[in-house]
């Protein structure tokens, strides 16, 4: 007797979807679950790397420059920050998604809650290890957040509209505004090291090797999707 062999297995797809097909494309309740449990350890992911010390995410050398002149914490900024750039959305003509406000609002209040149930530790192995931590658990929480597939961050937004607009790639873009946001930072006593560089060369790979396991399966969806997210999209 012959054994058949084990169908091959589907590669689960992010779909391309405007905002209200997010919310009509099924499997609403797991998903807005995975969203909001990603924002949250998207915020506290970032305030590990703080309190490590050693150098924050390009974004974030920028909210940290940020606070040393105005008088709000960091996790305000982030949100300040996201509706900032939502404003630059609309001459690019990019949508936002409830992913997308969602994002604005709810990593900034997650890492203001982290910073202050912590203190900061004054030793290296401490700091090394909540920097690498940070780093790992946001490549995590990207993940699971996109994959939830409720729209794009305000930060991601800009740099794919901007690709689109301009005609260059998402890598190029992205390292332009990259460079931009960490030179403001700098500027302003934001905080850069090894972290930074660290998050830099990993994020990408990190999110990119966890997001096939956490996209959520839209069947109705399927046409139209995009099988293979690309790395620079997932930082």
């Amino acid at each position: 007797m012959s054994i058949a062999a084990p169908a091959p297995r589907v590669a689960v797809q992010l779909a391309d979807l405007g905002p209200v097909a997010q919310l009509r494309a099924g499997r609403l309740p797991r998903r807005l679950v995975q969203l909001y449990v990603g924002l949250w350890l998207y915020g506290v992911s970032l305030a590990l790397m703080v309190l490590g010390d050693i150098g924050l995410a390009p974004w974030d050398v920028l909210h940290s420059g940020f606070v040393r002149h105005v008088p709000i914490t960091l996790g305000q900024a982030v949100v300040l920050f996201s509706f900032v750039v939502l404003v630059l959305w609309i001459p690019l003509r990019e949508k936002p998604g409830l992913g997308t406000i969602s994002n604005a609002l709810v990593v900034g209040v997650a890492a203001d809650v982290t910073l202050a149930m912590f203190d900061a530790p004054a030793d290296w192995p401490a700091r090394i290890a909540l920097t690498i931590g940070g780093i790992v658990l946001c490549g995590l929480a990207t993940a699971l957040y996109i994959g939830a597939q409720l729209g794009r961050g305000p930060r991601d937004g800009l740099m794919t509209g901007l690709a689109r607009r301009t005609g260059l790639s998402i890598r190029l873009v992205r390292t332009g505004i990259e460079v931009a946001v960490v030179a403001v930072g700098l500027v302003l006593g934001g905080t850069l090291g090894l972290g930074t560089v660290a998050y830099a060369l990993t994020i990408g790979p990190i999110a990119q090797w966890l997001m096939p396991r956490f996209v959520v399966d839209l069947p109705a969806a399927r046409v139209g999707g995009i099988p293979d997210p690309d790395p620079d999209l997932l930082a």
